[in-house]
């Protein structure tokens, strides 16, 4: 892609969330949320592939339909009580309708059928910036008009990511698929608890935006998409297999590494809130998602690959990319737990 087209996309990328994170009007905010749909399409398309051409076919026939559900929520709402402003939700039916239209957004149970499709289409890069940056903008409002939306409706929509997250994981082959369901599994985590600490949803989602990077990035420098293409990645680089195995335990939420920080914190805050019951079920269902993190590092560092193998044996070149963001996303995926209490001082 020409550089000049690809600095004019990603700028439009950031000026859409910016616009979404500032405004406090609803026309504003849809404006932005269109300009980040109309900035990504390029980017997903640009290989020219069946694939891809599908993939962002189906990103944009979703993100439409939930951009104008915003804006129908934001009208019906506007004609009720004669405002536009966001922290004026008094109407159930519109804010119900616009959680919804988020919720399809960044696609969490049941709206998220589209997320594994799409993400399997594109290039692991477009596929980070899917993962990452486009949830920042709807996410802005989702935690601005959360205390106007049923608490049930929250946590269903919470309680069913995580579990669709995990269950849709166990069968696959394909790491991107298997990525995406991970990230509907943390979107649930981070609504759950929206209504009772909307600071710990800040923290889940800057834990799970550097975890995430380091998973793409590393898929990325090895140049694997499938589960058998891993198990032939530690002849050729040993320390990044070990690293990666790391990462993926801590997305999988185990101690001691980052990826356990909010998922203990928020478990103490729903057991503070005297919902047990909630809490078992959140923390069965990070056991599924957990499963297929543990195959994933099993195919890497406990296997040899066989002598015939399917898939063709990567080249051993040197990568070209630079390692300082892979570096920087591992080494805050792993090493940030300590940091608890100073983050949560920052957060709140």
């Amino acid at each position: 892609m020409n550089p000049y087209v690809l600095a004019t996309l990603l700028s439009s990328l950031g000026l859409g969330t910016t616009l979404t994170f500032a405004s406090s009007h609803w026309l504003l905010a849809w404006m932005g949320l269109e300009i980040n749909t109309l900035a990504i399409i390029p980017l997903m398309a640009q290989h020219h592939h069946p694939r891809a051409v599908e993939a962002t076919t189906k990103y944009f026939l979703t993100q439409a339909t939930a951009a104008a559900m915003i804006m129908f929520a934001s009208t019906t709402n506007a004609w009720i009580t004669g405002e536009w402003d966001m922290n004026n939700m008094s109407n159930p039916i519109a804010s119900t309708m616009i959680i919804t239209a988020l919720a399809l957004k960044i696609g969490l149970a049941p709206m998220h059928f589209w997320m594994p499709e799409v993400l399997q289409g594109l290039d692991l890069l477009t596929g980070l910036i899917l993962s990452t940056w486009q949830k920042l903008a709807p996410f802005a409002l989702i935690i601005q008009t959360a205390q106007a939306v049923d608490p049930v409706l929250l946590t269903a929509l919470g309680v069913m990511s995580t579990l669709v997250g995990g269950w849709g994981g166990l069968n696959q082959t394909q790491l991107r698929k298997i990525l995406a369901y991970s990230s509907i599994a943390h979107m649930g985590w981070m609504i759950i608890i929206l209504q009772y600490a909307p600071q710990l949803t800040l923290v889940a989602l800057g834990t799970y935006i550097f975890m995430t990077s380091a998973a793409f990035l590393t898929l990325k420098t090895s140049s694997a998409t499938k589960i058998n293409t891993l198990s032939m990645v530690w002849s050729k680089s040993p320390i990044l297999t070990t690293t990666t195995a790391l990462v993926l335990l801590s997305l999988g939420g185990l101690p001691p590494l980052t990826g356990f920080m909010p998922k203990w914190l928020i478990l103490q805050e729903l057991a503070k809130q005297n919902l047990p019951a909630t809490a078992t079920i959140m923390a069965l269902a990070a056991l599924l998602s957990l499963y297929f993190y543990l195959r994933l590092c099993y195919a890497m560092t406990l296997t040899i690959s066989p002598n015939t193998i399917n898939s063709v044996t990567p080249w051993r070149t040197q990568t070209t990319q630079s390692s300082l963001p892979l570096t920087l996303s591992t080494t805050i995926a792993l090493g940030l737990l300590p940091m608890t209490p100073a983050i949560l001082m920052l957060a709140t």
